[in-house]
């Protein structure tokens, strides 16, 4: 098993990542007068059942599930499971389990936070993009029909669980989808990243262990490096939107049903990619690495409009002034961000 440590003082905590941790997650759980697994359908059926039966022999444990996919990352289902929680007596000394992909861990830490005004949860990440990216740093939320994570909080978990095991069971679709945001790592932060998964993103698709196992732990420790110098997104930490501009609003405008996050991001990656180049701020060569290995992952844009996506970016909450915020690249492993107006993005948009 390799431990990871984010430093932010008291509210710092460890990653562990391994093989079979679910296994022993009652050792990782802690104190609590009363437990809460949350779920989708889906993470219930392969893992919750059986967790929740083996778990209840020792613990005060109740299970709320909710169905799967982005539509249900609103602000009526935290409201559910807050009644849920009050209607079973919960407490200040209870935990939350977080068991699930990104939109599970978002939705149970958000409600961790704001359930008298916070309790402790754990997060035990299910998909690939939960363990390279979401599981950690603290941020949680839902979405509202404006735009994407739009209601949330920063808010730390009292532990990040992997068990690598658990990407058995993922589609292609779900594994594409974590490649997204493990690309992002290399282009903003680390170049030989970037190159090594470049030559093995063959083996990370077939979900080689050895290739698995050090690109996760890879993706969090640098993620901990950046979240351990910028908690709460002021400076740093903004490098790790690069993508989301355009793909969470063309998550918005698709309804959250056409693609998955990390399909968006993977797009978004490829058109700011552009952008940055047709500002000057990318030169060719580097630009060419960038293109080439994105346009192998792409999903098609269908009936997307220009007018309806730039709506959706100026409700972005990075935003400011009025001007729609990016962060693009411009040298291996370095990026800024750029502040641009309505008119600017529509200009160096092509879609």
């Amino acid at each position: 098993m390799e431990r990871l440590y984010i430093d932010l003082g008291k509210n710092s905590y460890w990653i562990e990542i391994g093989e079979g941790l679910l296994g022993d997650l009652k050792d990782a759980m802690g104190e609590a007068d009363q437990w809460l697994i949350i779920t989708d359908d889906v993470v219930d059926e392969l893992y919750g059942v059986k967790i929740h039966q083996i778990l209840k022999k020792d613990f005060s444990i109740h299970k709320y599930v909710f169905p799967s996919g982005e539509g249900s990352k609103n602000i009526d289902t935290v409201t559910h499971i807050i009644n849920f929680m009050l209607d079973h007596q919960f407490t200040r000394h209870s935990k939350i389990i977080a068991l699930g992909g990104g939109v599970v861990g978002d939705i149970a830490g958000f409600c961790a936070s704001i359930y008298m005004r916070g309790i402790d949860f754990l997060q035990v990440p299910t998909t690939l993009l939960a363990q390279v990216d979401s599981s950690v740093g603290g941020k949680t939320g839902v979405n509202m029909p404006q735009g994407k994570n739009l209601v949330g909080s920063f808010y730390q978990p009292q532990k990040v669980i992997i068990d690598t095991e658990t990407l058995k069971t993922l589609s292609p679709k779900e594994i594409l989808s974590g490649v997204g945001e493990v690309i992002k790592y290399g282009i903003i932060y680390d170049y030989n990243f970037f190159n090594y998964v470049r030559k093995n993103d063959n083996q990370l698709l077939a979900l080689d262990h050895d290739t698995l196992k050090y690109i996760i732990y890879r993706c969090c420790q640098i993620k901990a490096e950046i979240v351990s110098k910028d908690e709460k997104e002021k400076g740093l930490r903004k490098i790790l939107n690069f993508g989301h501009t355009f793909g969470h609003a063309l998550e918005a405008i698709t309804q959250y049903g056409e693609y998955t996050h990390g399909e968006a991001v993977l797009i978004g990656m490829y058109y700011e990619a552009k952008m940055a180049k047709k500002l000057g701020l990318l030169n060719d060569e580097y630009y060419r690495q960038i293109r080439d290995f994105l346009q192998g992952f792409q999903k098609e844009l269908i009936n997307i409009r220009l007018d309806e996506l730039i709506h959706a970016m100026k409700g972005d909450k990075k935003n400011l002034n009025q001007r729609i915020s990016f962060i693009f690249p411009t040298n291996p492993q370095e990026v800024k961000e750029v502040l641009l107006s309505e008119e600017e993005v529509r200009g160096l948009l092509e879609i």
